[in-house]
């Protein structure tokens, strides 16, 4: 499909005389390409939709919900290079955050990835928005976002929202049409409890964006999507479960809700991201969950594969234990990386990886090691060493490894 797409796009621009302009798409092949992709869009809530149990058993042209963005035009040329750490609701509005501005204000890092809709769902902080008010559960988090906002201007900090997107119990709780159900009309829960809503549904497409749009207002630089994804194993589950969808297949239902997202939020000035399993650039396609690691980067400024070596198992990148070996895992992952991506040219994103400031204790004796300045270096000049310049750091609890060197 790409082929075919490609050689339409040819002939439209040597017909019409035009070529596409450096850094941006124009404006005449945004025209053809809606043509193109029209009638692939998400579900709409009571139209248009099946109903029932199982997946659609349409497998959806492998393409049509990607290909739009012709050249990419950075929507922040002047962001630095990004090292940033992880920072929850909690620490934001709270005294870590004082620490954590410390912190940056010592090193080389110079960014905060802050939840502003959390893992269950939670908007972080008090809004008037209404659509956020009617879907979503404001807390209270970050008492004063517009204060925060001021704080991180004044150290210099490079502000990136962090929105969880189909994980939400919370909507899920309040909407179960919006999710997925058991056949006793009840919400589907994973084994932590956590619901997911439903990637099929553009009702759940528009309130996740309208909360990001809210965050550019805020001065957020850039939009970090989390959770871009179906549940886990949901390929085993789908078949006893009852919710809307479409004909298009998983892995082209959320590259197309990654490429809305940026139609959406590019005119505005801010970068998307998304965060992505580490081991998608190892695999042809991760269908279950409906991730495809070249499908979703075509449409995202920055793409944040998530290689923590403690979540790779025994025999990853010919490693025994790969939390026991930082740089050999990141190293490895990296070259998997590039092998997927450098074939797309001018649509490959900015590569900024997650990587680990933790102990993954919970794999058992033998199995992992104490992290700390040594593992995080290690990590660093694994990615220095791929090509890759920029990172973002991951603790739970925002308690990050002190004396070590982010150059």
């Amino acid at each position: 499909m790409d082929a075919i797409i490609s050689i339409m796009l040819l002939l439209f621009h040597v017909l019409s005389g035009g070529t596409a302009q450096s850094g941006q798409e124009s404006a005449s092949t945004s025209q053809l390409l809606s043509t193109l992709f029209a009638g692939h869009g998400p579900a709409q809530t009571g139209q248009g939709v099946q109903t029932g149990t199982g997946a659609s058993s349409g497998a959806g042209t492998s393409d049509s919900s990607t290909g739009s963005i012709l050249v990419k035009k950075d929507p922040q040329p002047d962001a630095p290079k990004v090292k940033g750490v992880y920072v929850t609701a909690y620490s934001a509005g709270g005294e870590r955050m004082e620490t954590l501005l410390k912190l940056l204000d010592s090193t080389d890092l110079n960014s905060m990835v802050i939840d502003l809709k959390d893992d269950l769902g939670n908007i972080t902080y008090p809004t008037e928005n209404p659509e956020l008010l009617r879907l979503g559960s404001p807390k209270k988090y970050i008492r004063d976002i517009s204060a925060m906002m001021d704080r991180l201007k004044q150290h210099n900090v490079y502000p990136i929202g962090r929105i969880v997107v189909f994980k939400d119990t919370v909507l899920a709780t309040k909407h179960p049409e919006l999710s997925f159900r058991q056949k006793d009309g009840s919400i589907w829960k994973n084994g932590n409890g956590d619901s997911f809503v439903n990637p099929y549904m553009k009702e759940v497409w528009d309130y996740n964006i309208e909360a990001a749009k809210e965050a550019v207002k805020l001065g957020f630089k850039e939009i970090q999507f989390d959770y871009v994804r179906f549940p886990e194993g949901f390929e085993n589950k789908a078949d006893s479960l009852v919710f809307q969808h479409t004909k298009e297949s998983r892995v082209d239902t959320i590259a197309a809700f990654v490429k809305y997202a940026k139609s959406q939020l590019e005119p505005l000035g801010v970068r998307v991201s998304v965060d992505i399993f580490g081991y998608a650039a190892s695999v042809p396609a991760a269908e279950g969950i409906g991730q495809d690691f070249v499908k979703i980067s075509k449409h995202v400024d920055v793409i944040c594969p998530m290689v923590y070596p403690s979540h790779y198992s025994t025999g990853w990148f010919d490693v025994k234990d790969p939390d026991k070996d930082p740089y050999a895992t990141i190293k490895g992952s990296m070259a998997d990386t590039h092998k997927k991506l450098d074939p797309i040219g001018s649509y490959k994103p900015v590569i900024r990886p997650w990587i680990q400031d933790f102990t993954a204790s919970w794999l058992g004796k033998g199995h992992y090691i104490q992290y700390g300045k040594e593992q995080v270096q290690a990590q660093i000049k694994a990615l220095h060493d791929s090509g890759i310049d920029e990172f973002l750091l991951w603790n739970a609890g925002n308690k990050y490894t002190a004396g070590v060197d982010y150059k």
